[in-house]
C-alpha cells in the first residue's frame, strides 16, 4: 500500500531582464529548505536588434559548476524561446543565471527571461 505525503509547495513565476552588454542576471535562486521544480523557462527579444543568450544552472552543491542550458543561442528581434517539456529539480542555493551580448552593433540588448517553479518546502531538521 502506498503512502501519499502531502508538503506544503506553490508555484511561483520569476523574471528578469539582460539589459547590458555582458553582464550576467540571476533570474532565480532556489531558497532554504525548498526543492524547487522549475517547468518553465521563455525568453524573448522585444527589440529591433538581435541578442546572443546564455542560460546556465549554478549547482550550488557542487561548488563553481555552471552548466549550459543554452550555450549561445542568437535571438532576432521579435524570437522566442521556450523550454517546457521536462522540469529541472533545483536544490537550496541553485541559481539560473543568463547572459545577453548585443551581437547588431553599438545598441545594449534586451532579454527578457521568465520561468515558473513549484517549490516544495522541507521540514527544518
Amino acid at each position: 500500500m502506498a503512502l501519499n505525503v502531502t508538503r506544503p509547495s506553490r508555484f511561483k513565476s520569476y523574471a528578469n531582464h539582460c539589459i547590458v552588454d555582458g553582464t550576467q542576471v540571476t533570474v532565480y535562486t532556489c531558497p532554504p529548505n525548498t526543492i524547487a521544480y522549475m517547468s518553465l523557462v521563455f525568453i524573448t527579444n522585444p527589440t529591433a536588434s538581435a541578442s546572443d543568450i546564455q542560460v546556465r544552472w549554478y549547482d550550488y552543491s557542487n561548488s563553481n559548476d555552471d552548466i549550459y542550458i543554452i550555450g549561445g543561442k542568437n535571438l532576432a528581434s521579435g524570437e522566442y524561446i521556450q523550454l517546457s517539456s521536462a522540469f529541472l529539480v533545483l536544490e537550496e542555493g541553485d541559481t539560473l543565471r543568463a547572459t545577453a551580448d548585443n551581437t547588431a552593433g553599438g545598441n545594449d540588448p534586451h532579454i527578457d527571461i521568465i520561468t515558473t517553479v513549484e517549490e516544495v518546502f522541507l521540514p527544518n531538521g
